[in-house]
């Protein structure tokens, strides 16, 4: 008796009791048995098995199942549950059938990698399912990277062709109506745990379709974890946590995985629960708790190159929306000359961040976005723009043993002819390398910051021992 993949999910395939899954009681004679009944391996031991090939019976597996029913309408949230129940049935038949003997650990690990190739992301599951794996990369089909602590390890996962990486690519983004190929070789998207995901194939990539994956927690690190980390010290965290509350408009700075996305959640964490907050970004990755909270996120072209809807759009809209608090993801390009004016214009606490490499390369690069925007604005205009709607600068890094540190906690003071001035609250120093660990510390470079004026009008207050 055969059953339809549909008939296995809608458990009309479901046996009597103590039946072994093909219709029929142990202990039915075999002219009782119905005709074509697989034979249960509780009643005949299976003889003789042949050489097993995992991968082939891996493809058979998969080939029967696409066979008996198009599973692509079948993968739901609701129904993988019980899809993944169903192919565990099929699975042991097909084992049956072909009097195929495993030991249990090689059975359940193939199980696994059959599950995972249907059901989820292939070879890559187990590499998303291990919290202590923050980043994968797939450069081609053979060569499988995954960061843990902070360092970069070669793992021992692999593909089997180019065109396997290519279908774990339109697995990822089938269910967001997007696409891959020749035309649009490019293409950045989210997993359903908020993961962000970019990937890029030839004639672009030279190696092979690549894929990287920047996994997020589950539950977003939060302040004590950062001192835990050495990220920062209680006295700049009562600093900043003074910032958010005072008002002031902060960018977080840093290189490529240096932990902006991360620090910028533990500062908005600190925005009142009264305040009516709306966060834009490229692709959603904030945690923030509170109840008053409006995400938008940037749409990209569809599959005809319409539709798209940008980081400035969503920035300009947010102005009608009576912010209190505008949280831009990131700033790459002209949104930022908005992000700017909104600062400048009574939306006061506003946080962002940026890539750069110091806290006056973040100046720079604000300049250089701000010309993208289009407008035939003056430089000096633009540094005044900067120096009037900026209040502070967090700077972070990666340091070479992969631990993430906030290095400089700079205030911007305003303008001296030409030129925006920097002063630094904040800065971390190195004392040197111990086996492969950097040592060091964030000291306070004793400054009473000009800040403090704004934070008291606001209500907030800090003792001076906090600089000291």
């Amino acid at each position: 008796m055969t059953f339809s993949l549909a008939d296995r999910l809608n458990g009309n395939n479901r046996p009597g009791a103590g039946s072994d899954g093909n219709g029929y009681k142990p202990d039915q004679s075999a002219e009782a048995r119905p005709a074509g009944a697989v034979q249960s391996p509780a009643v005949v031991p299976p003889v003789g098995t042949s050489k097993v090939n995992l991968v082939e019976i891996k493809g058979r597996v998969q080939r029967r199942l696409l066979e008996e029913s198009d599973a692509s309408g079948l993968l739901g949230d609701e129904n993988v549950v019980q899809l993944r129940r169903t192919l565990e049935m099929l699975f042991n038949e097909i084992l049956v059938q072909e009097n195929v003997q495993l030991a249990r650990p090689d059975r359940q690990r193939l199980f696994d990698a059959i599950a995972a190739e249907i059901l989820a992301f292939g070879p890559l599951e187990p590499l998303l399912q291990d919290e202590s794996v923050t980043e994968v990369m797939v450069n081609g089909p053979d060569l499988v990277y995954a960061e843990r602590s902070g360092k970069l390890v070669e793992t021992d996962v692999k593909f089997e062709s180019e065109e396997h990486v290519r279908r774990i690519i339109d697995r990822i983004i089938a269910p967001l109506g997007r696409r891959c190929d020749e035309n649009s070789p490019m293409v950045d998207a989210r997993l359903p745990d908020g993961s962000r995901v970019n990937a890029i194939i030839p004639p672009l990539a030279l190696n092979g379709s690549t894929i990287t994956i920047r996994k997020f927690p589950s539950e977003a690190l939060g302040v004590q974890d950062l001192i835990k980390f050495g990220t920062m010290t209680p006295a700049m965290m009562e600093f900043l946590k003074a910032c958010v509350l005072g008002k002031l408009n902060i960018v977080v700075s840093g290189g490529t995985g240096s932990g902006k996305t991360t620090l910028l959640n533990v500062l908005s964490s600190f925005i009142p629960e009264t305040d009516r907050i709306v966060t834009i970004e490229d692709a959603a990755e904030l945690q923030l708790k509170q109840r008053h909270v409006v995400r938008l996120e940037k749409r990209p072209p569809n599959i005809e190159g319409h539709g798209e809807v940008k980081i400035r759009e969503l920035v300009t809209n947010s102005l009608r929306m009576r912010p209190d608090r505008i949280v831009v993801g990131e700033v790459r390009s002209g949104e930022a000359l908005d992000m700017l004016q909104a600062m400048n214009t009574g939306h006061d606490g506003s946080l962002t961040t940026a890539h750069s490499n110091s806290p006056r390369d973040t100046v720079s690069r604000l300049e250089t976005m701000v010309l993208m925007a289009g407008m035939d604005l003056p430089l000096r205009a633009i540094r005044e723009q900067i120096a009037s709607a900026l209040d502070l600068i967090v700077h972070q890094e990666r340091l070479q043993d992969g631990t993430r540190r906030i290095v400089k906690v700079t205030e911007v003071l305003g303008m001296e002819g030409d030129t925006i001035v920097l002063q630094d609250i904040f800065q971390y120093k190195t004392v040197g390398i111990m086996g492969r660990q950097v040592v060091g510390e964030i000291v306070a470079t004793g400054i009473r910051p000009k800040c403090i004026e704004k934070l008291a009008a606001n209500g907030v207050t800090l003792p001076p021992s906090t600089f000291q």
